[in-house]
């Protein structure tokens, strides 16, 4: 009897992985879920699913580019799966991989995914650099605004110790020193 094996991996916590658990439930007898980038050198489900597969299971994944990082990565991974004797499904394309044209579509799929996989790190690095250069400040919000560094520096400038102002203001005493050091705000010791 055929074993269907779905495997489905977002890339962050943040990401949902509801639209693959969704396509992938009905043609699966078990899926496995990994929250891990595909760049990624150690991926533990994904390793554990491919080691438990056997000759005649079928391996679905949602997109080529939630299982494998590359074309080359994809093509040998594919490959070890048919000497293995195992099936493997993309479950929003309907191709025979056994075949030559099947192979080929695949070789091309996993191309456009690695392309656009690049293409879009490349725009993100661009779109910061760019926010960046207008003064977007990126990341958390700062802890302690403009005013509230001037009274802490005013505080530990009239003697506090720097913990004690820490605890006024609710943060950690190396988050304020950091800030007051970052804002040039920092008193000189007397």
């Amino acid at each position: 009897m055929q074993r269907r094996i779905g495997y489905l991996r977002v890339s962050t916590q943040d990401q949902r992985p509801d639209r693959q658990i969704d396509g992938l439930t009905p043609l699966c007898d078990e899926l496995h879920v990994e929250c891990l980038s595909a760049a990624s050198q150690h991926r533990p489900v994904y390793e554990s699913v491919i080691a438990s597969l056997q000759a005649n299971d079928c391996l679905i994944v949602w997109d080529l580019d939630r299982a494998w990082r590359s074309t080359l990565d994809a093509l040998s991974e594919l490959q070890k799966l048919r000497d293995r004797g195992v099936d493997f499904q993309i479950a929003t394309m309907a191709v025979d991989h056994s075949s030559a044209a099947g192979t080929l579509i695949l070789t091309i799929v996993a191309a456009v995914a690695q392309h656009e996989r690049m293409n879009l790190s490349k725009r993100t690095k661009e779109g910061l650099a760019a926010a960046r250069n207008r003064g977007v400040r990126l990341g958390r919000s700062p802890k302690l605004d403009e005013h509230k560094l001037t009274k802490a520096a005013q505080l530990i400038a009239s003697g506090q110790e720097p913990a004690a102002v820490a605890r006024r203001f609710k943060v950690a005493p190396w988050t304020l020193v950091r800030a007051l050091r970052r804002s040039s705000m920092m008193p000189t010791a007397r």
